[in-house]
């Protein structure tokens, strides 16, 4: 007796398979994840941010006034520049696919704005105070288009005042220190459920955001102007800092969407 020849499956290319064929990851391992996260940013500060958080103090108050007003100016001027005049702002293509692929394009998209931070931050470690300081705004750059290719692979962004306070509060928290962090968490989640908003971006706490953002990277990007280990330290910071800004952007986007799809119910 003579048997049909067996049928093969066929196998199609990683880059054919449509992202709605992604499988949706456990809601409940993704709900454990942004518990231990949540308990970690909510954890209270330990004897190493004190000690750190009443060094940066003392700074910042021997740091005349002007010198405040002239620094927040321009972390403000130069943010909003990024916001207002990069693609961040631009209508975006909306999102397809479960939330398991919409994360897969998420973390692809930090994976490689990390990437292109550690070979800028080892650049401008090997070239000096010069290189030094230009990597500043260029971070900055990186870190904000980041947020926006993240945010836009959930299927949300565009022009809005509300939109680009989303990315705000995301990297507010990302870089808050010990202390702060809960406030700016409770920020993010009034964001979130649309209470008590500022309706124009002149109404940010942009002092806040500065001394919160300059004193978490103070120490690690001075390492950054250290002869002969400049380059190293430049990478594995700009590295680390991404990353970190990656992470709370990823759970940022887990709270939006939960909290999207459960008032739709």
């Amino acid at each position: 007796m003579t048997h049909p020849p067996e049928t093969l499956p066929e196998f199609v290319a990683p880059d054919e398979v449509p992202t709605g064929l992604v499988a949706i990851t456990d809601e409940r391992a993704i709900r454990a994840e942004m518990q231990v996260w949540r308990d970690r940013v909510l954890k209270r500060p330990g004897l190493w941010d004190k000690a750190t958080r009443g060094t940066q103090d003392r700074i910042n108050r021997i740091i005349p006034e002007r010198v405040h007003a002239i620094i927040t100016s321009g972390v403000e001027a130069m943010t909003k520049g990024i916001l207002f005049g990069s693609d961040l702002i631009q209508p975006r293509r909306t999102a397809e696919g479960s939330l398991a692929a919409r994360e897969q394009r998420a973390r692809a998209a930090i994976r490689a704005y990390r990437n292109t931070a550690s070979v800028e931050g080892g650049v401008a470690g090997a070239g000096g105070f010069v290189l030094a300081a230009a990597d500043f705004p260029a971070l900055m750059a990186i870190k904000v288009r980041m947020l926006g290719d993240v945010v836009a692979a959930y299927g949300w962004g565009g022009g809005s005042v509300r939109e680009r306070l989303f990315v705000l509060h995301i990297f507010h928290l990302a870089f808050a220190s010990a202390r702060r962090r809960p406030e700016a968490l409770a920020d993010l989640e009034k964001w979130i459920a649309g209470v008590d908003q500022p309706e124009i971006l002149t109404e940010y706490d942009w002092r806040t955001f500065q001394i919160e953002y300059r004193d978490y990277i103070d120490l690690a990007k001075t390492a950054q102007l250290i002869p002969l280990v400049g380059a190293p330290i430049g990478a594995v910071v700009n590295w680390r800092l991404v990353e970190r800004l990656g992470e709370t952007a990823v759970m940022a986007c887990r709270m939006r969407w939960f909290g999207e799809t459960e008032d739709a119910v």
